[in-house]
């Protein structure tokens, strides 16, 4: 199991996938907003999503987990 990080901070905009979904290398899981521009945060890895750690309106620190995928 591994975490998907956010590599900038900003507020969660949009949750692109749901506990269960596949994830490719690469995949687009999260965007965020920062300096008003939207930011896709990616899977690094392919696995499951086991489970989401954040929620649109959040705010999340640079280098703090979105997601847990196995």
């Amino acid at each position: 199991m591994f975490q998907v990080l956010s590599d900038i901070a900003g507020v969660v905009i949009q949750v692109l996938v749901a506990e269960g979904d596949e994830v490719a290398r690469g995949s687009e899981v999260v965007i965020l907003e920062s300096m008003k521009m939207e930011h896709p945060i990616e899977s690094g890895d392919p696995g499951r999503v086991a489970k989401i750690l954040v929620a649109e309106g959040d705010f999340v620190e640079e280098g703090q987990a979105v997601l847990e995928v196995e």
